[in-house]
């Protein structure tokens, strides 16, 4: 029942990824854009902790569902604006997987803790909360820092990494370490860590 429950849930979760209007070509096709980093985010999941419960595993997957619904430009162009979106969308994806947990024929206990996990709730307390963290970290840097950096200063580059790794646990450091990142970002990545 508990693989059939999480199997329809992770359906759910990716429809609703699929209908992201960016798309981008991973392997010579054509995907929606969330749909990719999700799977990226249950992949990272995987060597971050292969043995998570469903509920780690759904807020993994649901963690920027329809985000693309709530564009950044929607909120004010400054530091107040930003966290202002990233409040608002934390909240509404956790909504989102609540209900879609609670369709699925979880409990609501279930369905509470997912959310729980996608808001990031006790992050450096919860361990699956900052399990969920250092998964998106890892996502950034291995499929987003490349792009990241060449839309961006040096100097924001670097504090932007150094942000990243603070947020890290030491099992999510060590895994960044086997990062295959090209050189350019291998040598940021250095100048972040020896403090810029």
């Amino acid at each position: 029942m508990s693989e059939e429950k999480l199997a329809a849930a992770l359906r759910l979760i990716d429809e609703a990824h699929a209908q992201d209007p960016k798309k981008i070509e991973v392997n010579g096709k054509e995907q929606p854009y969330e749909l990719h980093y999700s799977q990226k985010m249950s992949e990272y999941l995987e060597k971050r902790n292969p043995s998570a419960p469903d509920t780690l595993r759904l807020a993994v997957r649901a963690q920027h569902i329809r985000r693309w619904e709530i564009p950044r430009d929607s909120y004010a162009k400054n530091k107040v604006g930003y966290h202002a979106w990233r409040t608002y969308l934390k909240k509404r994806q956790a909504d989102i997987a609540f209900q879609i947990c609670l369709d699925c024929g979880y409990s609501q206990d279930d369905a509470a803790r997912v959310a729980y996990l996608i808001r990031k709730e006790d992050l450096k307390k919860d361990e699956e909360t900052q399990t969920l963290e250092d998964v998106a970290c890892l996502v950034f840097m291995d499929d987003q820092f490349e792009e990241f950096e060449k839309q961006h200063d040096e100097e924001k580059t670097v504090k932007i990494l150094q942000k990243t790794w603070g947020k890290m646990s030491e099992k999510g450091h060590e895994l960044a370490m086997a990062l295959p990142l090209s050189e350019r970002c291998k040598d940021l990545f250095s100048r972040a860590l020896a403090g810029g």
